[in-house]
């Protein structure tokens, strides 16, 4: 009987110079991608069964290896942990779109086309359930703090989430919030203006400045999103902003660095490091979110709780925007304890996963010329139509949601997105049981020409109406903030956060890169660059 299983191997040449005439962005040469696809990958079992073949076992997904200590001493000894993103490229290459690995304690079965990706959605369940971060859980569970829905799963998870969605990602607290995003960015930029204009080189009111622009944007993060949550700001573009808040950039990078190895670890000794004391700071600042110290209030919680209510009741009465905190306060539908969880997630979650992006944002458009200016041109346009409304004119600048959406796919912030089907599924032909944690890998996705036409190029415009990639297919090649009920719950304030400071930096500055070869990325938690790249700000 001939198998249904014959691969049929994709090849996408390296790509030529750059500054090609007809194209519409640049890109640097890249290397080759081979990826290997079985035939009928979408339709699952009722598609092996027409072809007369038989669905295949779990056990014979191709894998990287059986043993869970041997591949653990081999992502040590390799540093694979730190290339996880592309390690995932590299055994798709090598065994097809489906793959199973076992490393420590932890085991996936690992995906990445997007007919195999809406299968896995499609058997999510009421309550889907992602990986926990367990080093987070059980710090949170050994200080005695409560849980919020980035920890938690089951109904407990979706009752919280109900309510969350209500403040965070309907329409109606969108249109309130993004006032308050747009002051920080706006603010944003005045800075970087007045720094140019003293630090910079060239005649005045065209001076240029190259910097590294990765410690402002971790403060514009930061303060953006206390903006939002606790309706006030808290002054980190002061000439001396305030130690409590480096301290807790610091605290969210440590958290980050420290977490994956001890993912695939079980408890005990090797979680040794994880409570050294430096580890626990981090965990502790993290978990205990600041309001305003530089107002000399308690850095060591949620200040002022205990006024909230009282803040929202009169705010509310008088139609202003108290923030997240004081929505939630004012409403009153979750504990004290649940909302300080929840707010704490929210506040951490909004400072690298945010200012990363932007990073790549800035360097994409600086060593891609032709498209900057075409999304600035479209940005300028809206801008004056919009009347100089900053939240109209986001309405009237498609490419700059494209611009993110962009980033995202060839960056993933987190280079998974994971769920734990409540029934058994097939996939590529394979024997999926309930319950078996299956991964949904973002970098090779972004990056596979099967997927995207030309993926390597930085192309905005893809993203656009009529034109956009992944229609025909159902979509599910932008995942980036995950998909359906478990979707980020700040994913309308950070899309907005950055389209907006993209918004204002192209309307004030011109962008350019020292270097146009392709970033070197590391992963800790989150994709993020080796070494933050050096931009040229000059003033337009």
């Amino acid at each position: 009987m001939r198998s249904v299983c014959t691969r049929v191997t994709v090849c996408v040449r390296a790509q030529g110079p750059r500054g090609s005439g007809r194209a519409l962005c640049a890109v640097a040469p890249q290397r080759a991608l081979c990826v290997a696809v079985a035939p009928g990958k979408s339709e699952g079992r009722k598609g092996a069964e027409r072809a007369g073949g038989r669905v295949r076992s779990f056990q014979e997904i191709p894998h990287t290896g059986r043993s869970g200590l041997i591949n653990l001493v081999k992502f040590w000894r390799e540093d694979r942990f730190r290339q996880i993103h592309k390690h995932m490229e590299r055994t798709f290459n090598a065994l097809g779109p489906i793959y199973r690995e076992h490393v420590g304690t932890h085991s996936s079965v690992n995906i990445m086309l997007p007919a195999d990706i809406a299968e896995l959605f499609r058997s999510e369940g009421l309550h889907p359930r992602r990986m926990t971060l367990q080093p987070w859980a059980t710090h949170r569970e050994t200080r005695q703090h409560s849980k919020g829905v980035f920890l938690k799963n089951g109904e407990e998870w979706r009752a919280d989430r109900l309510l969350l969605n209500k403040e965070v990602m309907m329409s109606a607290p969108v249109q309130r919030f993004l006032p308050l995003l747009d002051e920080v960015a706006m603010d944003f930029c005045r800075m970087l203006r007045a720094r140019v204009e003293k630090e910079g080189r060239g005649e005045e009111g065209k001076r240029s400045l190259t910097l590294d622009p990765s410690p402002d944007l971790f403060r514009f993060a930061l303060e953006a999103s206390c903006h939002v949550i606790y309706g006030e700001r808290i002054g980190l573009f002061a000439s001396s902003p305030s130690m409590e808040s480096q301290k807790f950039i610091w605290a969210v990078e440590r958290m980050l660095a420290t977490t994956p190895p001890l993912l695939n670890l079980p408890l005990g000794a090797p979680w040794k490091r994880f409570t050294a004391p430096s580890c626990l700071r981090a965990h502790d600042l993290y978990s205990s979110p600041l309001k305003a110290s530089s107002r000399g209030e308690d850095p060591e919680g949620i200040p002022a709780l205990s006024s909230s209510r009282a803040r929202g009741s009169e705010a509310a009465a008088g139609g202003q925007y108290t923030g997240v905190l004081g929505q939630l306060m004012e409403k009153g539908q979750l504990s004290l304890d649940l909302i300080k969880a929840n707010v704490t997630e929210l506040m951490a979650g909004g400072v690298d996963t945010t200012a990363v992006p932007l990073q790549f944002a800035l360097f994409e458009l600086g060593r891609n010329p032709d498209v900057q200016e075409r999304v600035r041109q479209q940005v300028r346009a809206s801008w004056a139509q919009a009347g100089g409304d900053s939240v109209k004119a986001l309405q009237g600048a498609p490419l700059l949601k494209g611009t993110i959406k962009e980033i995202l796919r060839l960056y993933p912030v987190g280079t998974t997105v994971q769920r734990y089907p409540i029934k058994d599924i097939v996939l590529q032909n394979y024997h999926i049981p309930a319950g078996t944690m299956v991964q949904a890998c973002l970098y090779p996705l972004g990056r596979s020409a099967e997927v995207f036409k030309d993926p390597h190029r930085f192309d905005p415009g893809r993203w656009g109406g009529a034109r956009e990639e992944g229609q025909s297919a159902g979509g599910f090649r932008s995942l980036a903030f995950g998909f359906g009920a478990r979707q980020c719950v700040g994913r309308r304030i950070a899309e907005n956060e950055m389209q907006l400071l993209l918004m204002h930096i192209l309307r004030s500055f011109h962008l350019s890169v020292l270097s146009s070869e392709d970033l070197k990325t590391t992963c800790t938690l989150i994709l993020q660059p080796e070494t933050p790249p050096r931009i040229t700000f000059r003033k337009l």
